[in-house]
């Protein structure tokens, strides 16, 4: 069994900043992609970056040079960097990793945290 576990979210004025962390745990053999993912209220959830195992990314048009995502291997962490942060960021940030389990016989499985809530409000 795998876990996501988000942490850092919080409430900020606009233009200000956040980091999220996600640490990744259980049987891991390798995580793959990870990503990070919100979700206003009555909206769809919607990526927002994204971070291959080669560290090449990928990021919703509306963060673009604003969000940074990165990770670490060594702690199967993953990290989004948000700075001058907007009203519309506000939502529920979820991690989500591409993990193959570990086991007599591993197997895919995509794997999805509980969400850290972020507001951007004065």
């Amino acid at each position: 069994q795998v876990r996501l576990v988000e942490s850092g979210g919080g409430l900020v004025q606009p233009g200000g900043s956040l980091r999220l962390s996600c640490a990744a745990s259980g049987s891991i053999f390798r995580l793959n992609d990870m990503g990070w993912y919100r979700q206003a209220p009555g909206k769809e959830r919607e990526l927002v970056a994204k971070i291959t195992s080669g560290l090449s990314t990928n990021y919703a048009d509306s963060v673009k040079g604003r969000f940074t995502i990165s990770r670490d291997n060594a702690k199967n962490t993953v990290y989004l960097q948000m700075n001058s942060l907007k009203p519309e960021d506000s939502g529920a940030y979820y991690c989500n990793a591409a993990v193959i389990v570990a086991g007599a016989r591993s197997y895919a499985m995509n794997s999805w945290g509980h969400g850290t809530l972020v507001t951007v409000s004065s």
